[in-house]
């Protein structure tokens, strides 16, 4: 039955989409992606930060080979991302779990990306493991006006924890100003109850960036995304975002979560000690939300998806029918990321 509401619902979607078309419109497809490029290190020991503790470091040999192989698949994903829509990779790219702005500078050269031009925007954050997110962007469609870093000041018993930054750029799509929040929130080391409070401090960090950006601007389109470490349901979302999940339900401040849908309906980003995930996200604010007007005069989103295809999970072996990971406990394992990508599509319509 599940499977028959899904399949519906997808058959009505793509039914509107074409409809638009055969009604002699045309639009612009942008993708808005996340990605966690699971320990995404390079080879060189920084005596600044804990990056021995990265999985890559731990490699006893080829590593100089399997970094260039990892980037290679990395690369190989990003650029299928959106591109049966969009015809081209994501226009905007959140990660996390890169070590520093070389290893992405390598990612956007690599073959599979290199023509697309993309920026970068990275800063070093204060984790202990030297992990930080970033932004990238395909310069032709995005022109950042700003971005800076908000560390979420996170002390349990009266310690700091040093986690990522949360990274913020504005910039114009096309002609309209947006906003984009990356993340990657406390993981749940030490249970999910006893972690749940610093989860809980990051959201509070994030609401008080859209109060900053709402400030100038009331009507201001916003998109947050990452590596939250927890699921659409939980606390940090319900209580302290107050995500809303029905769009008759979004008010003018409220922020729509398009995955706490798929999340109830079985979907998954990770896989870990045999319970399922939806960890990744992309959420919006209101002026991005098209309630049923079908009013795409401006950027609005179309379609929230999972980039789950069939090569990105694994087919055999302890991880069987999780994301098809690049490192387990016996080293390197050849695949891609311990998550899959989320994206989703803005819609515009042309003048």
């Amino acid at each position: 039955m599940k499977k028959s509401k899904k399949y519906l619902l997808l058959l009505i979607l793509i039914f509107s989409f074409f409809t638009m078309y055969s009604q002699g419109k045309k639009y612009n497809i942008r993708t808005i992606a996340f990605y966690n490029l699971e320990n995404l290190f390079d080879t060189i020991n920084d005596v600044t930060k804990n990056d021995e503790a990265s999985p890559m470091m731990a490699l006893k040999a080829n590593k100089s080979k399997v970094y260039w192989d990892k980037i290679d698949k990395l690369g190989s994903v990003i650029a299928q991302i959106g591109e049966d829509k969009a015809n081209t990779s994501p226009t905007i790219l959140g990660v996390s779990e890169v070590e520093n702005l070389s290893v992405l500078e390598d990612l956007v050269k690599s073959k599979h990306l290199i023509k697309k031009d993309y920026g970068i925007i990275h800063y070093d954050s204060p984790d202990k493991r030297g992990i930080d997110v970033a932004l990238i962007y395909q310069k032709r469609y995005f022109k950042p006006v700003h971005h800076e870093v908000f560390n979420p000041n996170i002390y349990r018993d009266n310690f700091k924890v040093y986690t990522r930054d949360q990274l913020l750029v504005s910039g114009y799509l096309d002609d309209e100003l947006i906003h984009i929040i990356v993340n990657h929130w406390p993981s749940r080391s030490g249970g999910e109850a006893k972690s749940r409070p610093l989860r809980e401090k990051a959201a509070y960090q994030n609401t008080k960036i859209f109060a900053q950006i709402r400030e100038k601007d009331p009507n201001a389109k916003i998109l947050t995304m990452g590596d939250f470490n927890d699921d659409p349901i939980n606390a940090s979302f319900k209580e302290v975002l107050k995500t809303k999940s029905n769009k008759s339900e979004v008010g003018d401040l409220d922020i729509y979560n398009p995955y706490e849908d798929l999340f109830r309906r079985g979907f998954n980003t990770l896989g870990y000690r045999d319970n399922i995930n939806l960890f990744d996200m992309i959420l919006i604010s209101s002026p991005l939300l098209d309630k049923g007007e079908k009013d795409f005069s401006t950027y609005k989103m179309f379609q929230a998806k999972i980039f789950n295809k069939r090569f990105l999970t694994s087919r055999k072996g302890q991880f069987k029918g999780y994301p098809f990971r690049s490192f387990s406990s016996a080293g390197y394992t050849g695949g891609y990321s311990d998550h899959y990508p989320v994206y989703m599509y803005l819609l515009k319509e042309q003048e």
